[in-house]
C-alpha cells in the first residue's frame, strides 16, 4: 500500500511539473483575454486560499486521519452518486442518448444494489462512470467560454459554466432531502461533502503550493485545460485553442 502511494504521489508530481512548463510557456506566447477581471479573481482567489487554510484544510486533514481509505471511498461515492442526475440529464442534452441510459441505469444500480451510492455496484457491472455538466453542454452547442470567473467559497469557474450551479443544485438528490430531514442532518452531511471534495484534492493542492511560481495562473490554466479534457470526452483536438473558447480546462476540480 506505501509503494502503491509513493507512486502515485511520484506520478503526480511529475505530471504538475509538465503542466507548470507548459503553463509557463503558454503565458509567453498566448494571449489571456479569457481573464478580463483577473485583479478581481485575484483577490477572490486570495480570500480562498486563506478561508481554506483556515477551515477546509484542516479538517480535510482530520478526516483523513480519523478514516482510512475503504470509508473515504464510500463517502465519496455516495455524493457522486447524489449528484449523478447532473450527468443523465447532460449526456441526453448532449445527444449521447446510449450513455444516457447507461448513466440513469448506473445511478438505480447504485442508488438501490449500492446502498445510495456508498457502493459502486455498477462500475463492476460494466456500467462506466462520466462526467457531464450543463458548461460541457452549453460547449456542445457552441457556445464560447467565456470570462474565467472565480466565484467566492466555490472556485474556478467561467460565465458558460455558470448556469450549471442551476442544474446541479436541481439534480442533486441531497437538496430536495433537504426539504424533508431535520437541519441536524443535513447540515452535518453538506458539511461532510464539502470536507470530502477538499479531502480528494489535498495531494493536488499540496504539489500545486510546491510547484507553482503563480498558483493563480497554476489553478486558473489547470482548470481550464481539464475542462476542455471533458468537454471533447478525453480527446481533445490537438494544436487548437481557440480565442475565448474552450482550451484545456479542470484539473480535480470535479466536479
Amino acid at each position: 500500500m506505501q509503494i502503491r502511494t509513493t507512486h502515485t504521489t511520484t506520478l503526480l508530481r511529475t505530471l504538475l511539473m509538465l503542466l507548470l512548463l507548459s503553463v509557463v510557456s503558454g503565458c509567453a506566447t498566448v494571449q489571456n483575454d479569457y481573464d478580463p477581471i483577473q485583479k478581481v479573481n485575484r483577490v477572490t482567489d486570495s480570500f480562498n486560499n486563506n478561508l481554506d487554510k483556515m477551515t477546509l484544510k484542516p479538517l480535510a486533514k482530520g478526516y483523513r486521519v480519523v478514516t482510512n481509505q475503504p470509508i473515504r471511498d464510500g463517502v465519496s461515492n455516495f455524493f457522486d452518486n447524489a449528484t449523478y442526475m447532473n450527468t443523465v440529464l447532460n449526456s441526453f442534452l448532449q445527444g449521447k442518448v446510449t450513455q444516457g441510459f447507461s448513466d440513469f441505469g448506473r445511478f438505480v444500480v447504485n442508488t438501490t444494489v449500492g446502498i445510495g451510492g456508498i457502493a459502486d455496484v455498477a462500475t463492476s457491472m460494466g456500467m462506466e462512470k462520466h462526467q457531464e455538466d450543463l458548461g460541457q453542454t452549453l460547449a456542445v452547442w457552441g457556445f464560447t467560454q467565456g470570462a474565467y470567473i472565480e466565484y467566492p467559497l466555490l472556485g474556478p469557474n467561467s460565465v458558460r459554466n455558470t448556469p450549471d450551479f442551476v442544474t446541479s443544485t436541481g439534480t442533486d438528490a441531497l437538496f430536495w432531502a433537504s426539504f424533508a430531514l431535520a437541519p441536524v442532518v443535513t447540515i452535518p452531511l453538506t458539511v461532510l461533502k464539502f470536507v470530502d471534495k477538499r479531502s480528494r484534492l489535498e495531494e493536488a493542492a499540496n504539489m500545486r503550493d510546491e510547484l507553482a511560481l503563480d498558483s493563480y495562473i497554476f489553478t486558473r490554466e489547470a482548470w481550464r485545460q481539464h475542462r476542455q479534457y471533458l468537454i471533447y470526452d478525453g480527446h481533445p483536438p490537438e494544436g487548437k485553442q481557440q480565442k475565448g473558447q474552450v482550451s484545456d480546462d479542470d484539473f480535480g476540480f470535479d466536479d
